[in-house]
């Protein structure tokens, strides 16, 4: 009989490189559950409990925090261990007034502490949208999606953001408070590849014409002058003159 469903089971050696665990002291690791993140770019909360922020000693111990509805993402308590947290989801435990926002950095995803007034709201990025029969439906970077009622479907000029734009959602209500270009001048952060972390202003974006939009490049300056390139999939911006968010200048937890 052939297999049937998802593999429940991760062994640590071919488990995430960013991931901080000992790849050979056991032979298993929590995987992260199908959702929001795909496995190469998420942490399931366990371990971001147990190893990253160590307030757990196990993963049994780990459990009976999430039960006990201790852990929020995205201000939504989350119970189960093998959640998945990726790029931009805030983490927060109101108990012990922490709280972090997940951010690329050159390991890869870090934990950033931040205040809990920038704990109530996120950024995400516009990655689709589609038409249906009552409005408008975004699709957003972290699997997460919005609709948006408009008066007709098919003619939708209420809906102005388009695909690599970043929204500033509040959670948990889901309701956008600012709206930014992905454009030459802005500020932004490297998200993939190996420049993952790096941070500055878009000086230049190619214009395509013969290939995808999501493969068009980008050169980022940093304050130091450094210029890199990427990929516009790459790219996530994070305010215009000023960053919307906290930024890696202050330490992360790894």
């Amino acid at each position: 009989m052939g297999k049937k469903g998802k593999t429940a089971r991760l062994k640590r050696k071919p488990a995430p490189a960013f991931w901080p665990i000992h790849r050979k002291e056991l032979p298993w690791v929590a995987k992260p559950s199908s959702g929001t993140h795909s496995l190469e770019k998420c942490l399931p909360l366990t371990l971001v409990l147990r190893d990253i922020l160590g307030v757990a000693q196990t993963r049994k111990e780990g459990k009976l925090i999430l039960a006990q509805g201790k852990v929020l993402v995205d201000g939504k308590v989350r119970k189960k261990d093998d959640f998945p947290v990726g790029l931009m989801d805030v983490i927060s435990m109101p108990d012990a007034d922490k709280y972090y926002r997940i951010m690329p950095s050159h390991k890869g995803l870090v934990l950033t502490p931040i205040s809990k007034e920038q704990s109530s709201t996120k950024l995400v990025r516009v990655e689709d949208k589609a038409t249906v029969h009552n409005g408008v439906q975004i699709a957003f970077h972290d699997g997460t999606n919005m609709l948006i009622k408009v008066a007709d479907p098919k003619h939708p000029k209420e809906v102005t953001y388009e695909t690599f734009d970043i929204l500033k959602v509040t959670y948990p209500e889901k309701q956008v408070v600012q709206s930014l270009k992905t454009k030459e001048g802005n500020l932004a952060i490297i998200t993939g590849g190996k420049n993952i972390g790096k941070q500055g202003k878009i000086v230049e974006i190619e214009k395509t014409e013969a290939k995808k939009r999501r493969q068009a490049l980008v050169v980022i300056e940093d304050s130091e002058g450094k210029r890199y390139q990427t990929i516009l999939d790459f790219i996530f911006s994070i305010g215009e003159t000023e960053p919307l968010i906290t930024s890696l200048e202050v330490p992360a937890v790894v």
